[in-house]
């Protein structure tokens, strides 16, 4: 058995066990490490396990030893620790919070409202999940007491929470750059443009909505205090002081997205502490969060190394690469198939899955046809950010499920989510059609 059929064989094995839900890491760590076994153990024509055991153990371990020391990874626990941090110093949501009071008076305002508080989320914490997850428990149950139509009112979370991937930092960006060994930096800066075109289409679909229909969304008759709007305005400035030092600091070239990372995570203690909203106890529980979550990111991303590597010595990425090129498809047809098959995966996989699988096979493509990689990875995080609300296994659509209560059935969030699913497939034609809007940023540079 040749090396390239046994890396292509253990490919489709590991999408049908990460389609069975077993978990990723012992997926991509376990295949791997039987793959490499047999590549190794029939090199010689026959099968010798006795001289598969060394290099098999060696290329284990080098490859998990080489990720986990990784300089750029530092980030993803900085980051994490930002984004819980401030959410129990109560950063994060005052921007829904200062929305929430000036949209309210507007059709659909508190739905406008919770996505711009996606967005803020998103621009502090870098995680999608997250970001659904708690927004969910605060925007619903007010967009349901004001009497929003339940589709409305989750789906608009749902979907607001998918920001957490493209606008920055973002873990995926993260993982992508390691991966690619692009700069991180400019990915960041690469997603600012496309995020925020994500976002005005999301508050065009509510509009848009509402404009059709008015009883989806009333007005909240409640008269608003003296003086509420610019209250509401300046407590937002802690969110908007961190994502300045994150963006600024890259962009004017002041900080690595490291060392970015780092003054973050030492401005939202201060900020937490200075304004009494951090004790020693909550920030050990944001820590120890932290620590949770990176992690099982460590983990996964670890054993996804191992299964990159296994990859690169069967040949395979090469190989379909070749079959590929030699389709001579142009390069509009071949984004196009790229398109396909990650709508298709995001139906079924997690994000993390889809970058580790995709990318030993996808990238020699894109070189191959000089496509710019940090244009591509922002096509890449948009499009992972479409299968977070894909039927049927739409992450954020389960998360939103779960905090919205039994009331509500996950179909009838999934409706509500369409209308944001067609608005992501034109932002999506627009970003792969005019590769300006993600470049014009870190080009700046």
């Amino acid at each position: 058995m040749d090396a390239s059929t046994i890396g292509l064989v253990a490919f489709g094995l590991v999408i049908l066990l990460l389609a069975l839900r077993v978990p990723i890491a012992f997926v991509l760590a376990g295949t791997a490490t039987i793959g490499t076994f047999l590549v190794y153990a029939f090199r010689s024509g026959s099968f010798a396990p006795e001289r598969a055991i060394n290099p098999t153990t060696s290329l284990v371990v080098n490859s998990f030893f080489e990720l986990i020391h990784s300089y750029d990874l530092s980030m993803i626990p900085l980051f994490i620790a930002l984004g819980n941090i401030a959410y129990h110093a109560g950063i994060t949501t005052r921007i829904y919070d200062a929305a929430n009071v000036w949209m309210r008076r507007v059709p659909g305002g508190v739905g406008i409202a919770s996505v711009m508080g996606c967005a803020g989320f998103s621009a502090i914490s870098g995680s999608s999940i997250a970001c659904a997850s708690t927004m969910g428990r605060i925007c619903v149950p007010e967009m349901l007491r004001l009497g929003y139509n339940p589709r409305l009112a989750t789906a608009s979370v749902a979907a607001g929470g998918t920001l957490g991937s493209l606008i920055p930092p973002s873990v995926l960006f993260i993982l992508y750059g390691i991966f690619t060994e692009t700069s991180i930096g400019k990915l960041f800066l690469a997603g600012i443009l496309p995020g925020l075109l994500t976002l005005a289409g999301y508050i065009i679909v509510i509009l848009w909505w509402v404009g059709r229909d008015p009883s989806a969304a009333p007005i909240d008759p409640t008269p608003m205090p003296r003086g509420a709007r610019l209250a509401a305005a300046i407590s937002a400035w802690p969110a908007l002081v961190l994502f300045a030092a994150i963006i600024g600091g890259i962009y004017g070239g002041f900080f690595t997205a490291t060392e970015a990372a780092a003054v973050s995570v030492v401005l939202t203690v201060a900020i937490g502490f200075g304004q009494r909203r951090l004790t020693l106890a909550t920030l050990w529980s944001a820590v120890r969060e932290s620590l949770l979550q990176t992690s099982a990111i460590f983990l996964i991303a670890a054993c996804a190394k191992i299964f990159v590597s296994f990859v690169a010595l069967t040949g395979s990425a090469g190989m379909v690469s070749g079959w590929i090129a030699d389709a001579g498809l142009p390069p509009l047809m071949l984004m196009a198939a790229i398109v396909v098959l990650y709508l298709f995966l995001g139906m079924f996989l997690d994000p993390i899955g889809i970058i580790v699988l995709t990318l030993p096979f996808v990238i020699p493509l894109i070189q191959g046809m000089d496509m710019n990689l940090i244009w591509f990875g922002v096509i890449v995080v948009k499009l992972l950010e479409i299968g977070l609300i894909t039927p049927p296994v739409g992450l954020n659509v389960f998360v939103i499920g779960n905090v919205a209560g039994r009331g509500i059935s996950v179909d009838t969030i999934f409706a509500g989510v369409m209308r944001f699913l067609a608005m992501d497939l034109v932002v999506l034609a627009l970003l792969v059609l005019i590769p300006w809007i993600s470049l014009v940023i870190p080009n700046a540079m």
